[in-house]
């Protein structure tokens, strides 16, 4: 690989870690940028003469990464809680539709469990961008997610994991094909523009690309933590989630990255350990030693606390199963994912309890 090619591989594969982590910050041009990126990297890679071996594996593995990231934030810049309830519901039903599909190789699983989740956040954020999405009720926002689900998604996993077809290569091989797809795009502009547009409600405020304030009450690491210390439980529905998150993400990732060779089963066990593990650790430095870090400290903690599971659980995953580059993956994935959601989540538990006093 050419020096040049070289420096555009590491910029490509720089952008899909980084990007995902302004989602939190500036959700819809981020997860935008996510999307365009995933779909032209590897236009980009050819333009320059090479195609990084293993690379597909490690493009699954970013997609993922940058979802997970999405969810996430969901639970701690989305005030409505239907519109959070529906994310978490499609979110979980994506993962385990591409869970069957990398144990049975059947591509009808990713259509039966279409990515709609991905599509239903941009739609969200789109909407927050002049509206206050509370003035929308549980109806609306199933609504949305419905017509994404059938009028978008079914489509496109069928074109893409089940007829297999590439859309460039159609265009050069069926000449009406582009010019159809032009005019749909534009008579969709149109009714948008003279039909939806007019019909739209007063917008709630100006221009808005940042997330709403936190609850006055966790807006700051402290708060958080003194939270925790009050609510969290080993065994909970918090708990839960972060295992089923993390479970089901490490469990993929072990069907698609070359070097994991362990079982599915062992896998999800060993992970789930794992993250109860920190849930354990979580409750321990909230209730005893709280924490006024920012979110990058917070992170770097984790990962040193990690890197001793690790060592820990790699006699339960076995000697050999975990490369020293996987070990080091999974750590900085697994830390990453279980500190935001420690952040997170209980900024969503908070709105959902000012929710049912102030209905």
């Amino acid at each position: 690989m050419s020096t040049e090619a070289t420096v555009v591989f590491v910029l490509v594969v720089a952008g899909r870690f980084i990007l995902p982590l302004l989602i939190p910050r500036f959700p819809l041009p981020a997860i935008i940028a996510c999307l365009i990126l995933d779909g032209i990297d590897q236009s980009i890679f050819q333009a320059f003469g090479f195609d990084p071996p293993g690379y597909q594996n490690y493009d699954k593995a970013m997609d993922l990464f940058y979802l997970s990231i999405a969810f996430l934030t969901t639970l701690q810049n989305w005030t409505s809680r239907a519109a959070v309830q529906i994310s978490r519901f499609l979110f979980f039903f994506r993962m385990v539709g591409v869970l069957i599909f990398e144990l049975t190789g059947l591509r009808a699983a990713l259509l039966i469990f279409p990515n709609t989740f991905e599509y239903f956040f941009i739609f969200y954020e789109a909407v927050r961008l002049r509206w206050n999405p509370r003035r929308f009720g549980p109806r609306f926002w199933l609504a949305a997610a419905a017509l994404i689900w059938v009028v978008i998604k079914l489509p496109q996993e069928y074109w893409i994991h089940v007829a297999q077809l590439d859309f460039t290569d159609t265009v050069a091989d069926v000449p009406w094909f582009g010019p159809a797809v032009l005019l749909g795009l534009a008579a969709l502009a149109a009714i948008g523009w003279f039909v939806v547009r007019p019909r739209l409600p007063v917008p709630s405020w100006s221009w808005k690309v940042e997330p709403e304030p936190l609850p006055e009450e966790i807006d700051t690491a402290a708060e958080r933590d003194a939270w925790m210390a009050r609510n969290l439980k080993i065994i909970s529905w918090w708990s839960l989630e972060k295992v089923a998150l993390i479970g089901l993400l490490s469990t993929v990732y072990a069907r698609i990255l070359p070097g994991l060779n362990v079982s599915e089963l062992r896998m999800f066990v060993g992970v789930s350990l794992y993250v109860l593990a920190n849930v354990l650790v979580s409750l321990l430095v909230a209730r005893h030693v709280g924490s006024r870090q920012g979110l990058f400290g917070a992170f770097g903690t984790r990962v040193v606390t990690n890197i001793g599971l690790v060592l820990a659980a790699r006699a339960f995953l076995g000697g050999n199963a975990l490369s020293v580059w996987d070990t080091l993956f999974f750590v900085f994935l697994i830390s990453l994912l279980i500190t935001y959601h420690d952040r997170f989540a209980p900024v969503s538990v908070v709105r959902a309890e000012h929710d049912r006093r102030d209905p």
